[in-house]
C-alpha cells in the first residue's frame, strides 16, 4: 500500500503540472493521425531524455523554476534542448569534411529568408513526436511554444527564401555547402496596418537573443573601405583604409535525417577598438566611442527592396562587407584543410577551382569577382592571366530578374571613393573583355557599348550583372523561360559571344518545410499510400496518378484540405475578427506588392464580382475569402497605394448586408514565412498572374502546388513549366502569352481601348477612381486610374476579359468538389519537379561538379570508425 500511495503520488503530481482540463480531452482526428504520423513514433527513452534536457535547461540555461517562468522561456528551454541534439552532428559534420577534404560549395547571399528554426530542427532531426508528447507531459503545448519564436526575416521575398531552401537541400543532398551572408540586426520591417495604410516598424528579432547562433569571435577578420592605391616595384598596394572588424555567427543547417548539419555563417560589423579614436583629442573621447556606430551600421538593417535597385553607399557597403570577409575565410579554409590544421597546407592556387565553387545569387555579391583577382594578384601574386583563369573556373551567377529597374548599376565616383583597388581591377577586367569583343566583331562601336562593364553617359555606372556574366563560368535563370528570355534579351550580346556559358536551373521549394512541417494532415495522407520515400526524392509523388479517381482517397485529401481552412478560419477571426466561412473558397494572392505582380488586376476582379452580386443578389454565387498579403518597399508609393485600395475595397464589401458571407476580402497583415505555412496549406485558388515575361520563376505558386491548391496564372515563369507537368487543362491559364506582349509593346498598348469595350471593367475603374471605395477621400486612388489608363508598363486592361472569363471557369468547377479535388491530386501527383533537392542536383553536377551523396554521417551516440 505505501508503494501505491507513492506512486499515486507521483501521478497525481505529473497530471498536476499539466495544463488544466489538457489530458481530459478526447483526441481529434487529426491527433490521431499524429500518432501514426511520418515525424517517427516517440520511444519513451526519447521523451524522458528530451524532459529531462527541458528541465535542465530551464534552471541551467535561463536560471528559472517553474514558479516564475514565462511562455518564452518555456521556448527556449525547448530551443536549446533541440539545439543539443544538432552540436554533436555538425560537429562531426565539419569533422567528416575535414577527413575528406571534398570541394566547397559557397553560396553567398545577402538573403537568407530563414523564418523559424524551431519546428523545422525538430522535423529534419526526427525529434518531433518526442518533442510534442515531452511537452505535452510538462502541461505545456507545442504549437504554443513554436508560435513564441521570432521569424529570422533576413530576406524580402522569393531570391531570400530561396537561398534557404537551397540550404535545406544542401544539406539533405550531403554537400559540403556554407551559406554566407549578413546578420542584419534589423530584418525585413514588420507591417502594420493602420487605416487601411501599411505603416513599417522596425524588426527586432534578436531582441531576446537567438539560441540558434553561435558567435565565433576567433575568426573575426578585418575589411577595407577607402584610402587610396599606390603602384609600387613590389606590387599594388591599397593603402590609408579605414578598417571594420567582421564578426561571424554560425547557425546549423540540418540536413533531412541524415546527420548532416552544414554551417550559414552570417557577418556581424564591429568597430576596431582604435576606429577613429586618433582622430580626436583626448577630450572628445566620448564622441570617439559614439561613431563607432559608423562602423557597425554596415549589419544594421536590410534594405527591404525587392526587384528595385537602391545606390546607396551604405548597399554598396554591405555588398563588399560580406564579399571581403567571405573571401577571407574561403582561402583560410582552403589553405589548411586538414583537420584540426591552422597552418597553410597549401600555398599553390592552381587547384583553387577544383575545391571551391563560389555560386553568387543575383548580382549582390558580384564584388566577389575583383575582390578575389585583388587578393590572387595583390595579395598571393599569382599572375593577372591565372588570376583570372581561376576566378572564372570558381564563380556562377544566377540572374533573378529582367526587370530593368532592378539590376545594379553602381556611380564610378562611388566606387572611386569606397573601392578604389576595386575601380582599377574593373577597368582592366573591362578592357581585356572589350579587347575581346573587339577582335571577333571589328567594327562593331554599338556593340562594344553594348557590352561594356562600364556605361558611359552624365554619371559613368558599373553594370554589376555585366561583370559577372564576364567573371563566372556558368550563368543562368531560374526557370526555362526565364533562361530564354536572359538569353535572347538580357544578354543577347554576351550568350552569341559564348552561349556554353548559358543554363537554365528551374527553382525549387524544400518539401520539408513546405510540406511535412506545414501541412502534416496531407503528408501523413500520401505516407499512408506510397510510403515516406518522397520526402527526400519528391518525383516519387508521381505514384499518385493511379489514385486520382479513388474515391476513398480523394475524401481523405478533400478532408484533409477542409481541416486546414477551418483551423486558418480560426486564426483569422482571432487576428483580424471578420467571419468567414470555411466553406467558400480561399482565393489567395500573397507575395510581394509589385506592380508586376498585378495585385491590381485581383482588385478588379473583385470589384466585378461585388457588382454582380449587388446587380442579382438572388443568384446563386460560389462564395469566395479573398486574401492579399504582401510588403510593400517603404518608398514604392504605388505599391502602398495598391494595399490602400485592397483594404478600402475589404472595408465597402465585407460590411454590404447585401453580399453576406458570398464575398469577404481579407488583407493578410505582415506575411511572412510563418504566415505562409498557416496560408499556403489552406488555399483552395493559388493567385499567380505576373504580366508574362516579368516574373524569373516565383516559388509561392510551387508551395501552393504541392499543397493541393489551384492555380490561376499566366504563361510566366514556372507555372509554364507547372502547366506541363500537371496538364495545362489542370491549371486555369489564362492571358497573354510572352509573344503576344511583345506584338502589343511594338503595336503600342492602349488602355482606353478596353476601359471603353469592357463596360465591367470601366464600371470598376469608375468606381475606384470616383471614391466609392474612398467616400472620405474621393480622389485618394487617383494615382493608380492614372497609371492604369495612361502608363502600365504591365498591362493590366489587356488581360482583364481573359482573367473574368477564367475566373469564371473556377467557379465552375468548384462546384463540384470531387472534379475539383480530382484536378488537385493531380497536381500534388505532378509537383516532384519543383523540389528544390532537384534543383540543387542540376547546380551540384553542372555547375559546382560535385556529386550529391546519401552517405549517412554516424549520429553522435555511435563511435566513428
Amino acid at each position: 500500500i505505501p508503494a501505491f500511495a507513492c506512486a499515486a503520488a507521483f501521478l497525481l503530481h505529473l497530471f498536476s503540472s499539466a495544463s488544466a482540463g489538457a489530458m481530459a480531452k478526447p483526441l481529434t482526428d487529426s491527433e490521431k493521425r499524429k500518432q501514426i504520423s511520418v515525424r517517427g513514433l516517440a520511444g519513451l527513452g526519447d521523451v524522458a531524455e528530451v524532459r529531462k534536457s527541458f528541465n535542465r535547461h530551464l534552471h541551467f540555461t535561463l536560471v528559472k523554476d517553474r514558479n516564475v517562468a514565462t511562455p518564452r522561456d518555456y521556448f527556449f528551454a525547448l530551443a536549446h534542448t533541440v539545439r543539443d541534439h544538432l552540436v554533436g552532428r555538425w560537429i562531426r559534420t565539419q569533422q567528416h569534411y575535414y577527413e575528406r577534404d571534398p570541394k566547397r560549395i559557397y553560396y553567398l547571399s545577402l538573403e537568407f529568408y530563414m523564418g523559424r528554426t524551431l519546428q523545422n530542427t525538430m522535423v529534419n532531426l526526427g525529434l518531433q513526436n518526442a518533442c510534442d508528447e515531452a511537452i505535452y507531459q510538462l502541461g505545456l503545448d507545442l504549437e504554443e511554444l513554436e508560435e513564441i519564436e521570432e521569424d529570422a526575416g533576413l530576406g524580402n521575398g522569393g531570391l531570400g527564401r530561396l537561398a534557404a531552401c537551397f540550404l535545406d537541400s544542401m544539406a539533405t543532398l550531403g554537400l559540403a555547402a556554407y551559406g554566407y551572408g549578413i546578420r542584419y540586426e534589423f530584418g525585413i520591417f514588420n507591417q502594420k496596418i493602420v487605416n487601411g495604410w501599411q505603416v513599417e516598424e522596425a524588426d527586432d528579432w534578436l531582441r531576446y537573443g537567438n539560441p540558434w547562433e553561435k558567435a565565433r569571435p576567433e575568426y573575426m577578420l578585418p575589411v577595407h573601405f577607402y584610402g587610396r592605391v599606390e603602384h609600387t616595384p613590389d606590387g599594388v598596394k591599397w593603402l590609408d583604409t579605414q578598417v571594420v572588424l567582421a564578426m561571424p555567427y554560425d547557425t546549423p543547417v540540418p540536413g533531412y535525417k541524415n546527420n548532416t548539419v552544414n554551417t550559414m555563417r552570417l557577418w556581424s560589423a564591429k568597430a576596431p577598438n582604435d576606429f577613429k579614436l586618433q582622430d580626436f583629442n583626448v577630450g572628445d573621447y566620448i564622441e570617439a566611442v559614439l561613431d563607432r556606430n559608423l562602423a557597425e551600421n554596415i549589419s544594421r538593417v536590410l534594405y527591404p527592396n525587392d526587384n528595385f535597385f537602391e545606390g546607396k553607399e551604405l548597399r554598396l557597403k554591405q555588398e563588399y562587407f560580406v564579399v571581403a570577409s567571405t573571401l577571407q575565410d574561403i582561402i583560410r579554409r582552403f589553405k589548411s584543410s586538414k583537420f584540426g590544421c591552422r597552418d597553410p597546407v597549401r600555398t599553390c592556387f592552381e587547384t583553387f577551382p577544383d575545391k571551391v565553387a563560389i555560386q553568387l545569387n543575383d548580382t549582390h555579391p558580384a564584388l566577389s569577382i575583383p575582390e578575389l583577382m585583388r587578393i590572387l594578384v595583390d595579395v598571393e601574386k599569382v599572375d593577372w592571366d591565372k588570376a583570372w583563369e581561376i576566378t572564372k573556373k570558381t564563380c556562377a551567377y544566377t540572374n533573378h530578374t529582367v526587370l530593368p529597374e532592378a539590376l545594379e548599376r553602381w556611380p564610378v565616383s562611388m566606387f572611386e571613393k569606397l573601392l578604389p583597388r576595386h575601380l582599377e581591377i574593373i577597368y582592366a577586367i573591362n578592357q581585356r573583355h572589350l579587347d575581346h569583343v573587339a577582335a571577333l566583331f571589328p567594327g562593331d562601336v554599338d556593340r562594344l557599348r553594348r557590352m561594356s562593364v562600364i556605361e558611359e553617359g552624365d554619371c559613368k555606372r558599373i553594370n554589376m550583372a555585366h561583370l559577372c556574366v564576364i567573371g563566372s563560368h556558368a550563368v543562368n535563370g531560374v526557370a526555362r523561360i526565364h533562361s530564354e528570355i536572359v538569353k535572347q534579351s538580357v544578354f543577347k550580346d554576351f550568350y552569341e559571344l559564348e552561349p556554353e556559358k548559358f543554363q537554365n536551373k528551374t527553382n525549387g521549394i524544400t518539401p520539408r518545410r513546405w510540406l511535412l512541417l506545414c501541412n502534416p494532415g496531407l503528408a501523413n495522407t500520401i505516407v499512408e499510400k506510397i510510403g515516406e520515400e518522397f520526402l527526400t526524392d519528391l518525383s516519387q509523388l508521381k505514384k499518385l496518378l493511379p489514385l486520382v479517381s479513388d474515391e476513398v482517397f480523394i475524401r481523405d485529401v478533400a478532408k484533409v484540405k477542409q481541416e486546414n481552412k477551418l483551423k486558418f478560419s480560426a486564426f483569422l477571426e482571432k487576428e483580424y475578427k471578420v467571419k468567414i466561412n470555411p466553406s467558400s473558397m480561399f482565393d489567395v494572392h500573397v507575395k510581394r506588392i509589385h506592380e508586376y505582380k498585378r495585385q491590381l488586376l485581383n482588385c478588379l476582379h473583385v470589384v466585378t464580382l461585388y457588382n454582380r452580386i449587388k446587380r442579382d443578389p438572388a443568384k446563386a454565387f460560389v462564395p469566395r475569402t479573398v486574401m492579399i498579403g504582401g510588403k510593400a518597399a517603404p518608398g514604392y508609393h504605388m505599391a502602398k497605394l495598391i494595399i490602400k485600395l485592397v483594404t478600402s475595397i475589404g472595408d465597402v464589401v465585407n460590411h454590404d448586408p447585401v453580399v453576406g458571407d458570398r464575398l469577404k476580402v481579407i488583407f493578410l497583415e505582415n506575411y511572412r514565412v510563418s504566415l505562409a505555412e498557416k496560408v499556403i496549406p489552406a488555399a483552395d485558388l493559388s493567385q499567380q498572374i505576373s504580366t508574362a515575361g516579368t516574373e524569373a520563376s516565383g516559388t509561392g505558386n510551387m508551395k501552393f502546388m504541392l499543397n493541393g491548391a489551384l492555380t490561376i496564372g499566366t504563361m510566366d515563369g514556372a507555372n509554364v513549366e507547372m502547366a506541363e507537368e500537371a496538364g495545362a487543362e489542370n491549371l486555369f491559364i489564362f492571358g497573354l502569352r510572352v509573344e503576344d506582349v511583345e506584338a502589343l509593346d511594338r503595336k503600342g498598348y492602349n488602355a482606353r481601348e478596353y476601359y471603353d469595350h469592357l463596360p465591367e471593367l470601366k464600371q470598376a475603374v469608375d468606381q475606384i477612381s470616383s471614391g466609392f471605395f474612398s467616400p472620405k477621400e474621393p480622389d485618394c486612388f487617383k494615382d493608380i486610374v492614372n497609371m492604369l489608363m495612361h502608363h502600365d508598363r504591365f498591362k493590366v486592361f489587356a488581360d482583364y476579359e481573359a482573367y473574368m472569363q477564367c475566373q469564371a471557369q473556377v467557379d465552375q468547377l468548384y462546384r463540384n468538389p470531387k472534379e475539383w479535388t480530382k484536378k488537385v491530386i493531380r497536381n500534388i501527383a505532378c509537383s516532384g519537379k519543383f523540389s528544390s533537392d532537384r534543383t540543387i542536383t542540376e547546380y551540384a553536377r553542372e555547375i559546382w561538379g560535385v556529386e550529391p551523396s546519401d552517405l549517412q554521417i554516424p549520429p553522435p551516440n555511435i563511435p566513428r570508425d
